[in-house]
């Protein structure tokens, strides 16, 4: 259980250090600070079975209010960024009973919590110490009660080719497994030292950079956000062994590394790719320049994460391939649920005990998504003789920004609410540094420039959801039978680019 996570260290290690000047607590000081989190939150009137979300920034209270809410109910992280709609949404869809907010700003999230949903500021007092307020309560104090290994820690969303996203719930034992997964690949140790520059609303920065660090009772090093001016500053101040990252991090580092290996990269023991694709061009020139192994990684939220990863040296890591399975069985199924031969292309699909049991309410998709008990997770590869898996697309049509998975469905609607527009297509387009840039094809019934549909899109969207390229056109391209294929715009876009 998640609580194990925080037994598993020395008690005067230091578990959890925030650069730019924030505390660091030890394993005995964030377990005590844990506890009397729980205890708040149960006086609140919240319990098992409470879903507890929180729009926090990359910092101690964001890891402490998540073990307190994955122990006490469900953690239901949320993107900080988004708009009013947005927490509206998510909110509403986890049917979230509280929320917890830093002391100040917020504002968007403030204003989209309901009636029925308990505001909760999160505060770092003079003693570096997380402490819960709120002017309500939830209802009658609860009494605390442990979870069990098959009750849900965490809720999230996986946005798919639908408008809605959908909910997935990862319980105890899924994350657990990827933690010691993680674990296990990398050989950590309570002498590594993580640097967590993903989010921790995202699994990515939870799972791997966190708990896989407290699993194996290591540090690990918490900046506010990523900044490149900083970065080889805070490596070598923490001592940071290793950090995880999507290539767009690693690119814009690489970038400013001016031909010289950066200060402090000799620390690093590895450096982990994932939630994106790695070029093999970008995986040697890092190679090459920090002269530390690259190791990518492929992972999921359904997943709890991590399923598959490169390994440490001396083993082969191959450029191109996300690695092999990592304590999940990984096959190449066929439209028929059968397994393919090593070679050839087909849907990747997973097994193993960190993967979830089915989306929340939505028995389509769980249909869809589950073959003879193996989970499609919608990505096309092949596996080699050796069972290292390379990715060759996706069949479900997300945008990757920068590891950023967007519905363009979602944008499509957003684009469909201006009185100008008739038809709305969106799709990815490529990008140098964020792999997908996410564009759209539009077909109008009024006046309207592409400077206003960007501007309306944002009164709705996280800015990362927004187009940077709106194209009017005559009439969107369709098949034969009359339907929209995403793929089918863009290439028709890019072909009238070239021409």
């Amino acid at each position: 259980m998640i609580l194990d996570l925080l037994e598993n260290g020395d008690p005067s290690r230091i578990a959890i250090s925030v650069a730019g000047g924030g505390p660091s607590v030890t394993y005995d000081q964030l377990r005590q600070q844990v506890e009397a989190l729980i205890k708040t939150l149960n006086q609140l009137g919240l319990g098992r079975g409470d879903r507890i979300a929180m729009a926090l920034p990359n910092g101690l209270e964001v890891i402490a209010s998540f073990l307190a809410a994955s122990i006490v109910g469900t953690a239901a992280p949320l993107n900080p960024a988004y708009t009013r709609d947005e927490f509206k949404f998510y909110l509403a869809d986890t049917g979230a009973r509280a929320l917890i907010i830093p002391p100040t700003g917020s504002d968007e999230a403030r204003a989209a919590a309901a009636d029925n949903v308990l505001l909760i500021e999160a505060e770092l007092d003079s003693a570096g110490q997380v402490r819960f307020s709120s002017a309500g309560t939830a209802g009658a104090p609860r009494s605390s009660e442990l979870p069990q290994p098959d009750n849900i820690a965490l809720i999230l969303h996986t946005s798919g080719t639908t408008s809605r996203p959908k909910r997935v719930p990862l319980s105890h034992a899924n994350l657990m497994t990827s933690a010691r997964n993680v674990s296990e690949t990398y050989q950590l140790t309570s002498a590594d030292v993580s640097l967590c520059v993903m989010p921790l609303f995202h699994v990515h920065g939870l799972v791997a950079s966190t708990l896989a660090t407290l699993f194996t009772g290591g540090t690990v090093v918490v900046p506010p956000k990523f900044n490149p001016l900083s970065f080889w500053s805070i490596v070598r101040e923490h001592g940071a062994s290793w950090y995880s990252a999507v290539p767009t991090i690693h690119q814009v580092l690489l970038s400013r590394a001016k031909g010289a290996r950066p200060s402090g990269a000799e620390q690093l023991r590895f450096i982990r790719s994932c939630s994106a694709a790695l070029a093999p061009q970008t995986m040697a020139d890092i190679e090459e320049r920090f002269g530390v192994p690259i190791l990518e990684a492929y992972g999921m939220t359904e997943a709890a994460h991590q399923m598959a990863s490169n390994p440490l040296p001396p083993r082969a890591r191959k450029a191109g391939s996300v690695g092999r399975g990592t304590a999940v069985e990984i096959a190449v199924l066929d439209e028929a649920g059968d397994q393919l031969p090593p070679g050839t292309v087909g849907e990747v699909s997973i097994k193993g005990p960190n993967v979830f049991l089915g989306y929340e309410g939505n028995a389509e998709a769980n249909a869809e998504s589950f073959s003879h008990g193996w989970f499609r997770t919608g990505d096309q590869g092949y596996l080699d003789d050796e069972g290292y898996l390379t990715l060759v697309g996706r069949i479900k049509e997300l945008i990757n920004r920068g590891g950023e998975k967007i519905s363009p469905r979602e944008i499509d609607e957003t684009l469909l609410t201006h009185p100008a527009v008739a038809e709305a297509v969106c799709f990815g387009i490529a990008h140098r540094v964020y792999g997908e840039e996410v564009a759209a094809a539009v077909v109008l019934k009024g006046a309207a420039t592409e400077s206003d549909l960007i501007a309306h899109c944002r009164l709705s969207l996280a800015d990362f959801k927004c187009p940077t390229a709106i194209y009017i056109m005559e009439s969107i391209p369709r098949t034969a039978t009359g339907k929209t294929q995403r793929r089918n715009v863009a290439a028709a876009i890019t072909k009238s680019d070239d021409a």
